[in-house]
């Protein structure tokens, strides 16, 4: 059977892949907010903070989606009574996978952050890669406290020990992530 970091690569593009050490070291280094969650089809890797949960990575594989496994999940978070975060590529109509996670999320009551703009360049790649934020919130809980569970999530997981893993250290936080509310971003979720 498929290693969990191997799952993981095959699905994720790699600037959106942390290197394995990096993963192991924050299970081993902070296992009081990184967690690993793993079935024989799925992976799910998430930080849980007093604030929120910050989903890392959701695998779930071929043969068992459509089944709910990974509504099962995200239920058993969403019991926590926090926001939920996640970071998702823009669509890219080449690549239907994207589509689908997206109407994935919005069946889930997720909502896509448009005051907030994320654009970190790659350590694998060096290409900057433009993200969006999707957020699910029990309390309606304003995009400037998802804003700030990102900054956090950015600096404590992310970026952790960095050099020692890439060779090289992330850009600062404030060069990553923006807030706007006069964005002109459009919702991401709203027609698909």
């Amino acid at each position: 059977m498929l290693h969990w970091y191997e799952k993981l690569n095959q699905y994720f593009p790699i600037e959106e892949m942390k290197s394995q050490e990096h993963m192991e070291t924050l299970l081993r280094e902070r296992p009081e907010i990184y967690h690993k969650d793993e079935g024989s089809n799925h992976v799910l890797m998430y930080v849980e903070l007093d604030q929120f949960i910050f989903i890392d990575y959701l695998f779930v594989s071929n043969k068992s989606r459509g089944q709910g496994l990974g509504h099962k999940l995200l239920e058993k978070l969403k019991q926590k009574g926090k926001p939920i975060i996640l970071e998702v590529e823009p669509i890219n109509y080449e690549d239907t996978d994207t589509e689908k996670r997206l109407k994935f999320y919005k069946r889930e009551g997720f909502e896509h952050a448009q005051s907030i703009g994320y654009r970190r360049r790659s350590l694998a790649t060096k290409e900057i890669t433009p993200m969006e934020i999707l957020y699910w919130s029990p309390g309606h809980e304003k995009e400037e406290l998802i804003f700030e569970a990102m900054k956090e999530t950015y600096e404590k997981i992310h970026t952790y020990k960095d050099k020692q893993f890439y060779g090289e250290n992330y850009q600062p936080v404030e060069e990553v992530l923006h807030f706007d509310t006069e964005s002109e971003n459009p919702d991401l979720l709203r027609d698909i």
